[in-house]
């Protein structure tokens, strides 16, 4: 609970920074904010745990969510200071846009902290809310309106699909604690409206994550969005809502029958194969890194398939994918913010106009692909090598077929950069997107090579 209080004071910080005119210093500030709340999380120093055990019922701190919660904050500081050359051009509304990323990384905390529904539904709220405003701030672009309006539309069925299976949970044990919930479901004359509940809300997530039937929303949204809220859906927002995912099976249902885990088999295949295929048709980065991570999704609900193992091959996982994906759109956004779109002509020559910027971008797409050194490689490792202890081989050899399909639409991209001629002219790059770029790569290759940096904090 101290780390939820702590973000929000920053996230009020950030409001009341407005009234004072220190638009100058609310990004430094926030940055050492989130890194002291890291500390926190992490258990450098605390502030009391006495605070924690007062809404253990309502919310409590566990290796789980600490873990989560440090790559949620990582995250969002790559997210902050890209922010500040990327809404240079609305300076009244500076610090709104700072505030609802404070605001947003609250409501994820809340996801993988919940010990009661009631706190996970106030959380999934937050998070959502934000990322509707985020994704049509752009008033006068219809394709942000566009956006907007069909991730609100689309993020509200959900809702609508999540609140309904908590009521149907509800009814089922006439309680909303996760611990009281686990006790009566184990009895044998559970209602038959829990297990319908209980789908209802694991639909609802999968829309969340964009996974196969439920991914239509997201190449529209993802392409009409501002980049920056792009980046934002796509690393922080996916891998909140997977870990949530993994949460409320874990607490909720004591045993996955054959029966889901074929279910989980059908949509993790499905949501591979269709990701990956739609993107080698793309031509706007945008929307191929919206098919790329629709079949991200697929893979990182394999590790549903062995939930013994699960929270440290998705952590894992998740911090190679949001690592690469936050140094990919550090790249993206530093190379299309002064064009009309983001095709993959915008980055014909980046080799020879800025080398720097395209080894980093060559370097996420290869992780993202699963090639070694990069952590992206270990993640697909990890994961196949638990399925295949499970005994679930045909899902990994299809993983493997759509590993191989997905180079082909990343090196489309790395082609570019490095076998066809410069369309435009070389222009500057703001050193801060050079930072956030070389950062988030580097700590990808980090944890490529000493994995148990990630692993140990679930051990």
């Amino acid at each position: 609970m101290q780390v939820l209080i702590a973000i929000a004071s920053l996230g009020i910080f950030c409001l009341i920074a407005e009234i004072f005119n220190l638009k100058k210093l609310m990004v430094p500030v926030t940055v050492i904010g989130l890194l002291a709340i890291l500390g926190i999380t992490l258990n450098f120093w605390s502030i009391s745990d006495e605070l924690d055990l007062r809404y253990v019922s309502m919310i409590a701190s566990t290796d789980f969510s600490r873990a989560f919660i440090s790559l949620f904050i990582i995250l969002t500081i790559f997210l902050i200071l890209m922010s500040d050359d990327f809404y240079k051009d609305h300076p009244t509304k500076f610090s709104d846009f700072i505030a609802i990323k404070i605001f947003l990384l609250s409501g994820a905390v809340a996801m993988v902290s919940f010990t009661n529904l009631a706190m996970f539904f106030l959380g999934i709220e937050v998070l959502s809310i934000s990322l509707y405003i985020l994704a049509a701030s752009r008033r006068l672009d219809i394709k942000s309106n566009e956006a907007g309006m069909k991730y609100f539309l689309m993020g509200s069925f959900a809702s609508g699909f999540i609140l309904f299976g908590i009521c149907l949970i509800y009814g089922a044990t006439y309680s909303f604690n996760i611990a009281d919930i686990q006790e009566l479901s184990s009895g044998t004359t559970i209602p038959v409206w829990f297990p319908i509940g209980v789908s209802l809300m694991i639909v609802g997530m999968l829309f969340k994550i964009a996974a196969a039937p439920f991914h239509f929303w997201a190449p529209d949204v993802y392409e009409g969005s501002p980049s920056l809220t792009t980046a934002t859906m796509s690393t922080l927002a996916k891998v909140v809502a997977m870990a949530t995912l993994f949460k409320l099976l874990s607490s909720l249902v004591l045993t996955i029958s054959p029966k889901v885990e074929m279910l989980i088999i059908v949509i993790s295949v499905l949501s591979m194969t269709i990701g990956n295929i739609m993107a080698l048709r793309q031509k706007n980065v945008k929307r191929m890194l919206a098919y790329s991570g629709i079949s991200h999704a697929g893979f990182m609900l394999m590790a549903l398939l062995s939930m013994s193992t699960a929270s440290t091959t998705l952590l894992y996982y998740t911090f190679a994918y949001g690592l690469a994906g936050v140094a990919a759109f550090a790249v993206i956004i530093s190379v299309t913010k002064d064009k009309d779109n983001e095709d993959v002509v915008n980055f014909n020559g980046l080799g020879k106009t800025n080398p720097l910027m395209a080894a980093v971008l060559t370097a996420s797409l290869l992780s993202m692909a699963g090639i070694p050194i990069f952590s992206g490689f270990f993640a697909k490792f990890m994961l196949f090598s638990d399925a295949i202890k499970a005994g679930f081989v045909f899902i990994v050899i299809a993983a493997v077929i759509n590993s191989t399909i997905s180079v082909g639409y990343y090196f489309k991209l790395i082609l570019a950069m490095y076998t066809k001629e410069a369309t435009a002219e070389k222009s500057s790059i703001p050193l801060v997107y050079t930072i956030t770029a070389g950062l988030a790569i580097l700590l990808n290759i980090i944890i490529g090579i000493y994995p148990s940096l990630i692993t140990n904090l679930l051990s």
